[in-house]
């Protein structure tokens, strides 16, 4: 079991209103400086206030008394790479840039919505030193991951960790820019996943060769401060029973149940196999929702499956845009392991991962049980697609035949390499008279493209016979049902391509835009449409290529 090279070197608890004590500051309401070494004392408490809303990060609740309490953390307190025991997370200190850093962007709801802060504070110098790695708060212990409310802290790319390998520990503008974006674009689609709450780039250098063809390209360094419930994944159960460590996932395994799975019990005997029960349902439901916007994870292996079942871990990853079951979103993906239609198949088998891992603490009935559980996860899945599509195409109640539909349309994309958000979204805003003439306007390009197919006039007759059915329903409630849950903007890799390569000249007003603009994907908005992105994607678009060196 390995370790990602950028694992934030940073973790902590962060809070809304039942958080620990509040977290100090260094000094007079400055912050530590990053590294103060292992055997550094802590300076005095400042005397800031505890506060909503807080303006200054002096007034912050924040706080890692929670892990610290619960688990034991890594004896050797020196950041070399290395094997690590007996222990769930290792003190590691950010490593600051040399160079001058510039915060990129934000995101105000996560800021004010979530860790309650002010969004004034975004213009302080404290902050853009706090989300760069050049300092730490007193009161949060800094903590690589051995992979109120309360969320846990990372900042990516910002050193190396003992798990780092050969990796520097550095994220670059490229991937960085991709992630806070993408981030936050699934929040506001409606899929579960982790959020972003800064975007921070440095003029440091960081050396990638992006495509393994042995061209090392010069990079800029970058921070993503990202944060999530959780950050525990398949793999972080899994490593500890490769090592015999028993008792320690026993204890982090009841830990995630008492923080994460309210509904059981924690004195039923049966807890692991109903967190294994939800686990299974929950990953089946939003691998579900990654198809019904056509999003691809790039690596979807253990150690970037959450055990909360969030989307995490923004690496190679793409919107398919013309239907292909075959896209692959990671071109170094030579045995398209991780294509888009095989991503069931890949949840299911990180599933069963997560089962063995399980089984030391399993008693031989309940082995039997979590694995019947197991063998209904292509049901689940299967289930909760269906009505993902049958929602997309404005389809209420039941109907036998409606499988057969979404499974033409489907097909007819295919076939004609269609787009896949634009039909869905178009078909959500045509009429239905216009589609039973088969008139279908300019603006309308996908469904002209799926309009060529032979067998498009009988897919339509079928589908208008199908929403005739829906009595007391009409064609402005369809439409407005449909338009709900198709959005007209997504993250397009050549949308994100277009605001890399500005912010390479320090021109940050694309990904501003985006950021902007992916938090309303459904509604129509004039600055999208004045930039193109609801238009056929440009011809260039289809030569870029993203790899698995994304950080």
């Amino acid at each position: 079991m390995w370790w990602p090279p950028w694992l934030a070197a940073w973790l902590a608890w962060a809070a809304g209103a039942g958080a620990g004590r509040p977290a100090p500051l260094c000094g007079s309401g400055g912050l530590c400086r990053a590294p103060p070494g292992p055997n550094a004392s802590h300076p005095a408490p400042s005397h800031c206030p505890r506060q909503r809303g807080a303006a200054e990060l002096c007034a912050w609740p924040l706080s890692s008394e929670s892990l610290l309490d619960t688990f034991p953390v890594d004896v050797t307190q020196e950041n070399y790479v290395r094997n690590v025991r007996n222990c769930i997370f290792s003190i590691v200190y950010p490593t600051p840039f040399k160079s001058r850093v510039r915060l990129v962007a934000v995101s105000k709801e996560v800021l004010e919505n979530i860790l309650d802060l002010d969004i004034s504070v975004k213009g302080t110098s404290d902050f853009l030193q706090f989300v760069s790695g050049g300092k730490v708060i007193l009161g949060s212990v800094p903590l690589a991951h051995r992979h109120g409310e309360r969320w846990e802290l990372q900042l990516k790319g910002s050193g190396k960790t003992p798990y780092s390998r050969n990796g520097d520990g550095r994220a670059v503008l490229r991937s960085s820019v991709r992630e806070f974006l993408c981030s936050e674009a699934m929040h506001y689609l409606g899929i579960p996943t982790s959020r972003a709450a800064s975007l921070v780039v440095s003029d440091d250098d960081v050396w990638r060769d992006q495509f393994y063809n042995g061209n090392i390209k010069k990079e800029r360094g970058a921070v993503v401060l990202r944060l999530a419930k959780s950050w525990f994944r398949i793999g972080s159960l899994e490593i500890l029973a490769y090592s015999g460590e028993l008792d320690l996932q026993r204890r982090l395994l009841d830990f995630i149940i008492q923080e994460h799975f309210p509904s059981i019990a924690m004195n039923d005997s049966n807890r692991y196999l109903e967190f294994f029960s939800t686990v299974v349902s929950e990953t089946a439901n939003l691998i579900a929702l990654w198809m019904s916007v056509g999003f691809a994870h790039g690596v979807c292996n253990t150690d970037n499956f959450s055990l909360l079942s969030l989307t995490i871990d923004y690496g190679p990853f793409g919107f398919m845009e013309s239907y292909d079951p075959n896209f692959v979103p990671n071109t170094s993906d030579d045995e398209r392991r991780y294509k888009i239609g095989n991503q069931a198949n890949v949840g299911l088998f990180n599933l069963n991962k997560l089962l063995q891992a399980l089984k030391p603490l399993l008693d031989p009935r309940q082995k039997q049980l979590a694995s019947q559980i197991l063998e209904g996860y292509g049901e689940r899945y299967y289930i909760r697609f269906t009505e993902l599509f049958k929602t997309k195409l404005g389809l209420p109640g039941e109907n036998e035949d409606d499988n057969y539909l979404i499974a033409f349309l489907l097909k007819l994309m295919e076939d004609t390499k269609a787009d896949f958000t634009m039909t869905f979204r178009q078909l959500s805003e045509i009429t239905e008279d216009q589609l039973k003439e088969l008139h279908i306007p300019e603006e309308f390009w996908a469904l002209q493209d799926l309009g060529k197919h032979k067998l498009f006039s009988e897919w339509v007759t079928m589908y208008l016979l199908r929403l005739n059915r829906n009595k007391g329903d009409s064609d402005t409630k369809r439409r407005t049902r449909m338009t709900t849950v198709n959005p007209r903007y997504i993250l397009r890799n050549w949308m994100a391509e277009s605001a890399v390569q500005k912010a390479n000249l320090n021109d940050f007003s694309e990904v501003q835009l985006l950021q902007q603009i992916l938090q309303h994907p459904f509604q129509r908005q004039q600055a999208a449409e004045k930039a193109g992105y609801s238009l056929r994607p440009p011809a260039w678009a289809k030569d870029l290529k993203v790899t698995t060196d994304n950080c």
